[in-house]
């Protein structure tokens, strides 16, 4: 399937406009192939789905397993876990044919009516969350399917450290119990919150303790992302230096979706033929500003007086440490108390985030949006 732009900033396409990770690719390829689970751990944005996505296309895996990718960053609790699980393994089995997806509704018994047929007699999963009253047998069922299912099948989940929120306090624990005599299966554990999974995987006083390989997942390294913007930018003969590519790769501290997101807009905006400047790229982070000016103005609204000074200093800053220091404060006229306070509510709103000692926004996008309006 041919791209009109190749820097696609949305989903997966295929491995011709997937930038590198060829030992990531293979590593995680093996350890699926030789029955290892897996915690991929790394920020949100440096293509964690995508590398998922890019073993999922391997022979090695496409050809005799059944593969199913779901997302739970939205989730808040059992129910929504199971809705989307169940409904990501109908979905994923539905294009591969009648006998196939009824081999998985035959096992759904607590769903009976729950899913129902389109004109073509293909199923639909016409289940409401609020309708699953028995979260625990669906999920029991779920796992039979895995367990009996004709083919070895690999489920990856993304943002697996929200189970962690849910007000069932018993979730890992029956999870990894599951799991554990699930042996038709194999697990990616996909997290992008480095300390909280590194609590569930790394601590002896949790269920998934010692359960899995764990892989981290760092930048594309600078040369592999420059061959691969020069490439697909030569199919347009536009050519991309190095001082321009520079620029993006530094900007943005290597983190793959931002990348591809200038890169996608230099692209568009760009006529065949010429040679991409300095001065294309400020235009091209402009443009991005300006598009999602309106949603920003909304967010930093919506905050109180105080979260909104804590975010616009982290913003400014770019990476904000020592934040309860007496210097900080000082030099922000901000009080030990109004930072923690504010500080608690921006994480758990996932407005920021803090790693390795530094408080830096969530989206690098908006951090730049705020850094460069006099606010």
């Amino acid at each position: 399937m041919k791209q009109a732009n190749p820097f696609v900033i949305e989903g997966y396409v295929s491995p011709e406009y997937f930038c590198d990770r060829e030992e990531e690719t293979a590593l995680l390829t093996r350890h699926l192939t030789n029955g290892c689970n897996v915690a991929l751990i790394a920020p949100r944005r440096i293509g964690k789905s995508g590398l998922i996505h890019n073993c999922f296309h391997q022979e090695q895996l496409s050809a005799s397993h059944y593969l199913f990718y779901v997302d739970i960053y939205e989730t808040k609790n059992l129910n929504e876990f199971v809705y989307e699980l169940g409904k990501c393994v109908l979905n994923t089995l539905k294009p591969l044919g009648r006998k196939v997806w009824e081999g998985f509704l035959s096992i759904l018994q607590s769903l009976k009516g729950a899913v129902t047929f389109d004109i073509n007699g293909n199923p639909e999963w016409s289940l409401s969350i609020g309708e699953m009253v028995q979260p625990d047998t669906m999920l029991d069922e779920i796992f039979l399917y895995l367990e009996k299912a004709d083919r070895p099948c690999i489920v990856a989940i993304d943002e697996f450290q929200v189970i962690a929120t849910y007000p069932e306090k018993t979730v890992e624990a029956a999870l990894r119990k599951r799991i554990q005599n699930c042996h038709n299966v194999r697990f990616v554990y996909s997290g992008s919150k480095r300390h909280m999974m590194a609590e569930m995987f790394a601590s002896t006083s949790r269920p998934f303790y010692n359960s899995c390989s764990i892989m981290g997942l760092d930048v594309i390294p600078y040369d592999k992302y420059f061959a691969f913007a020069q490439g697909k930018m030569q199919a347009k003969s536009l050519a991309i230096p190095d001082e321009a590519f520079r620029i993006i790769y530094d900007s943005y501290d290597g983190m793959t979706w931002y990348i591809q997101y200038v890169l996608n807009i230099l692209y568009t905006m760009k006529d065949d033929a010429g040679i991409i400047s300095a001065s294309d790229v400020e235009t091209a982070v402009q443009t991005i500003m300006s598009q999602h000016s309106f949603a920003y103005k909304a967010l930093l609204f919506q905050l109180p007086s105080k979260q909104k000074q804590v975010l616009t200093v982290i913003a400014c800053e770019g990476k904000a440490n020592n934040v309860m220091s007496k210097d900080f404060l000082r030099r922000h006229a901000l009080t030990a108390s109004s930072v923690q306070a504010a500080l608690r509510v921006l994480l758990d709103k996932d407005f920021i985030t803090f790693d390795d000692g530094f408080y830096k926004l969530s989206d690098a996008f908006f951090s730049q949006w705020i850094s460069t309006h006099d606010r």
